[in-house]
């Protein structure tokens, strides 16, 4: 599977966090099939659009990253979520990696960064 073809869904309650990953990701050609401010909203929306590549703020309202990130890799185990994080405590990290987590982006990022942690986590995705 190319970027070319990804369909990503971005869960932020940032919208200048969404805004910015939004336009890294489109000028790449990946496609950006949906949105959500927070898990709540992100469980219901994955297993909607079904999206190949989830990118997911850790703390947010109503339902945090973590929490979201377990219900959605219990609905659709193949689906790659890459947590996004202004605080990468070795808890966070961990907690994210023991349920499913495929990547992490650590807030401030650039686009070089979440292509190339998103390339990665595709390219290990390549034949499931």
């Amino acid at each position: 599977m190319t970027r070319k073809r990804a369909k990503v869904m971005i869960v932020d309650d940032n919208d200048i966090m969404r805004t910015l990953l939004r336009s890294i990701l489109r000028a790449e050609s990946y496609e950006v099939v949906g949105e959500a401010r927070n898990g709540l909203a992100a469980v219901e929306m994955a297993l909607n659009l079904k999206p190949q590549l989830v990118c997911m703020d850790v703390v947010m309202p109503e339902m945090d990253g973590l929490e979201a990130l377990r219900a959605i890799k219990s609905a659709n185990p193949e689906v790659k979520v890459v947590m996004i994080t202004g605080n990468a405590s070795n808890d966070n990290v961990q907690e994210a990696v023991r349920n499913g987590a495929s990547g992490f982006i650590v807030k401030p990022f650039n686009a070089a960064k979440v292509l190339d942690t998103l390339d990665r986590v595709l390219a290990g995705a390549g034949k499931a």
